[in-house]
């Protein structure tokens, strides 16, 4: 089995969580609802659980320690789609993203469950409960509030149109692609991008949102091999201020 390909595979799904993760937190103490308030911070938690729990199997690779390799690598060298490090915006934008990226995710995890690999196929496993409350929460809110008033419908398909290219980026090919379907480690980006088109138009189509024409949008690639925006680097320096200032805490 090809150790540089699962390597690939894992730090970009460590990576996703990480990020998404932090972001995801900063909405403790914001929210618009005590109940959304709740949610944001327990799927926050959740995605720094498994993100650590990624990178302890990178360690198993022969990678570092997972609090080095979480708080000490700068931006480029950091494997996340660009889509989970953008700011979190109004509650309109972060909903749509955790309705995208959550759903990416968890049928990620769902085609691992039958991965070659059986350290990332147990992983899945045990993961898939999380990420199917992650998925139900967003499409419910995504139904809701797409079904709303005029404003709400306004504002969540604005941020639809707008994230669309980031969201596309997710699904950014590996250079070992071809060997992790070969070797059955992952059935591919491609697989995953379909089920996930399958997923978010069946949610759409009971709302008044429009889904957008995917095959004119433009992906925003780029993240998965160091090319990141302007927003990541000062979020990791504001993560790695405990770590810098004590290297021996435990995060």
């Amino acid at each position: 089995m090809n150790k540089d390909a699962l390597k690939d595979l894992l730090y970009k799904m460590a990576d996703d969580q990480l990020i998404l993760g932090h972001r995801n937190s900063e909405w403790i103490g914001l929210g618009p609802l005590l109940e959304e308030d709740i949610a944001f911070a327990s799927m926050a938690q959740d995605k720094m659980g498994q993100s650590l729990a990624l990178y302890r199997l990178l360690q198993e690779l022969g990678e570092g320690e997972p609090d080095m390799v979480a708080f000490t690598r700068p931006a480029n060298q950091f494997h996340n789609s660009q889509f989970v490090e953008l700011p979190i915006g109004e509650y309109d934008f972060s909903l749509v993203r955790h309705f995208l990226f959550d759903t990416a995710d968890y049928y990620r995890f769902e085609m691992l469950m039958a991965s070659s690999y059986e350290p990332l196929q147990l992983l899945a496993k045990k993961l898939k409960g999380e990420c199917r409350y992650h998925i139900m929460h967003a499409d419910s809110w995504i139904k809701k509030l797409g079904n709303g008033s005029d404003e709400s419908i306004e504002r969540l398909q604005k941020s639809l149109d707008y994230s669309i290219p980031y969201a596309l980026g997710i699904f950014e090919e590996s250079k070992f692609e071809n060997e992790l379907i070969l070797e059955y480690v992952f059935e591919g980006e491609i697989k995953l991008r379909e089920r996930w088109i399958e997923h978010i138009d069946a949610v759409l189509s009971k709302t008044q949102l429009i889904l957008p024409d995917l095959a004119k949008e433009s992906p925003r690639f780029g993240g998965r091999y160091g090319e990141h925006t302007e927003h990541l680097q000062p979020l990791l320096d504001e993560m790695g201020e405990v770590i810098g200032s004590d290297p021996t805490a435990d995060w």
